[in-house]
């Protein structure tokens, strides 16, 4: 699927975006689940978007995927002021609780990827606790480096086994993107998100913020102050960096054609393919 090309998408520094609020999402949702269509959704932010900027893999990524959700007030903002004034912010945290509280998904199967030593576990019981009725059929905390080919095949035959109509991966930027991509055709699941940091939010690891400041579009700030180490140099490279690029399309001092599918491009692998006999 090429959201630039089959529908109408809001353009955020060559990003096709969804204009997407949580109901029009949780519909799209139900709508691949009946139809078994596989694929994976991604929930794009700032982060994201500067992180594309930078990688033309990433970018490959996003534009195959079945939606790209708007988690993140500046993507909202920039897609209202092109038209699409239906759209919200859908967090994905957010996201994943409304998956597990609707009842249309309630015969559904998750799978939990991610997180700390523990966490998944952790999530687990919590929202078995909160949602009775949730079928986790499974967990698995990645290392941190990727995962060798052992690694890679002990988990596709787990899944394979499983067959969960649901997969959360909880890691981060681009890291959950590669790994949604380059597992698709090898992972018995109906559909992928990537959620990033909910897992935490989830377990009480990350303190979420009040909703005044989400709509104020300042959650990242909320989380700078809980970790300042890791934060800081992200934020202040990637949030300087997308007020120039978003400054220079909305001016229309710079022009950002949306990224579409290159067939040339493996995004895998993160190259296109060398012809044969090139070194």
């Amino acid at each position: 699927m090429t959201p630039s090309v089959s529908r109408k998408t809001a353009k955020v520094v060559g990003i096709p975006i969804d204009p997407l609020d949580m109901d029009r999402t949780i519909a799209h949702i139900a709508e691949q689940v009946e139809a078994r269509r596989k694929g994976y959704i991604c929930l794009i932010g700032v982060h994201g978007i500067m992180e594309a900027q930078r990688n033309p893999a990433l970018a490959q990524i996003y534009a195959r995927a079945e939606l790209m959700v708007p988690d993140g007030m500046p993507t909202v903002w920039v897609g209202r002021w092109q038209g699409f004034h239906e759209m919200k912010r859908v967090a994905g945290p957010d996201l994943m609780l409304e998956v597990f509280r609707r009842d249309e998904f309630r015969g559904a199967t998750h799978f939990l990827y991610g997180g700390r030593q523990g966490v998944a576990e952790d999530l687990r019981e919590r929202l078995t606790k909160r949602f009775p009725w949730v079928r986790i059929v499974g967990t698995y905390t990645p290392p941190y480096r990727d995962l060798n080919l052992d690694e890679e095949d002990a988990l596709a035959a787990r899944l394979q086994e499983l067959k969960p109509d649901f997969m959360w991966v909880g890691i981060s930027t681009p890291k959950q993107e590669r790994f949604m991509m380059r597992f698709l055709s090898r992972l018995e699941s109906t559909l992928m998100f990537g959620v990033g940091a909910a897992f935490d939010f989830h377990t009480g690891r990350i303190k979420d913020a009040p909703e005044w400041v989400k709509r104020a579009g300042l959650q990242w700030l909320h989380r700078l102050v809980q970790d300042p180490r890791n934060l800081l140099w992200r934020y202040l490279r990637n949030n300087s960096a997308f007020l120039l690029h978003i400054t220079l399309q909305l001016t229309g001092l710079r022009e950002y054609p949306p990224t579409v599918v290159d067939h040339r491009f493996d995004p895998r692998f993160g190259a296109r393919p060398q012809p044969v006999g090139k070194q």
